[in-house]
């Protein structure tokens, strides 16, 4: 049972250590940023291949 008190301290130190950590939020920013680019210019990307499979699509409809 020696080893289950040691890994219990060794968790309640390892708990301590995360608390006491300073949180500095200055990349999350930056971060979140370049997401929305890269999720904005996958949106415009989807948008252009809809748009051309509907163009062809109704470029092959027969109107005569």
């Amino acid at each position: 049972m020696p080893e289950l008190t040691f890994i219990a301290c060794l968790w309640e130190h390892a708990k301590q250590r995360v608390k006491d950590l300073p949180h500095d939020d200055r990349g999350e920013v930056t971060e979140k940023v370049i997401l929305v680019a890269i999720f904005a210019a996958l949106a415009i990307a989807a948008g252009a291949i809809i748009v051309s499979k509907v163009t062809e699509r109704a470029n092959a409809i027969p109107t005569a």
